[in-house]
């Protein structure tokens, strides 16, 4: 089984982040809580070619906090961990502490 996928063309790899069920103090908090839909970039493919064949590289890079669609993406399983696949235009921002 591959340790690391590498995206092709400008697909990206995220790491969709949970938010916790319960806090410090055991109190469980319900399903629909008002956290974005947000996940980390793990790996960003080259980009893509435009019709003159100069590459138009991804918007983001490994490490970014990005904001996600509700939908979409294409769910992958590596060891035993959970990623999404999307394309570069399907990531609606990039999230700044």
């Amino acid at each position: 089984m591959a340790k690391r996928l590498i995206p092709t063309f400008n697909r990206i790899l995220v790491e969709k982040i949970v938010p916790p069920s319960k806090t410090s103090a055991g109190i469980l908090l319900p399903e629909k809580t008002s956290q974005l839909n947000s996940g980390k970039v793990v790996a960003v493919g080259p980009g893509s070619r435009d019709k003159s064949g100069n590459l138009i590289p991804v918007s983001v890079k490994e490490g970014d906090h990005v904001l996600l669609p509700e939908y979409g993406g294409s769910q992958i399983k590596l060891d035993d961990k959970e990623f999404h696949l999307f394309r570069d235009e399907d990531i609606l921002g990039i999230l700044h502490d």
